[in-house]
């Protein structure tokens, strides 16, 4: 992978990371999905202007993704993206203050190693 290609990458998950984080800010607005309010919820996700911008992040890294995949091979592209899941859990520690636990760190160290592994040439 090119440091062109692992460029386009970067750009691909961050647009993507980005997405996760204002989908979840966005969720967190809506509040909790119940029978009773399920419709109602549907609708404001149409308008509800942090799921929207979210959305659109996460169009961008699919759009940067596609450009990525002109140029990477699939078998590298698609293991290489899952470098968002890294970027979800390093979102949800700092922003979300979730837990991060050894199994955690763990778990992102193997995902990094394994996106070296596969992008080596």
């Amino acid at each position: 992978m090119t440091i062109q290609e692992f460029g386009l990458l970067l750009v691909a998950v961050a647009a993507s990371a980005f997405g996760q984080l204002f989908l979840k800010l966005g969720a967190l607005q809506l509040g909790q999905v119940t029978s009773a309010n399920a419709l109602s919820l549907i609708v404001s996700m149409a308008t509800t202007p942090t799921l929207i911008v979210g959305l659109l992040a996460y169009g961008l890294g699919a759009i940067v993704y596609i450009l990525l995949l002109t140029r990477v091979n699939l078998s590298v592209a698609a293991p290489s993206a899952s470098l968002i899941y890294v970027a979800s859990v390093i979102i949800g520690v700092f922003v979300f203050k979730e837990d991060l636990s050894l199994a955690r760190l763990v778990g992102m160290g193997l995902i990094m190693a394994g996106v070296v592994l596969v992008a080596a040439r």
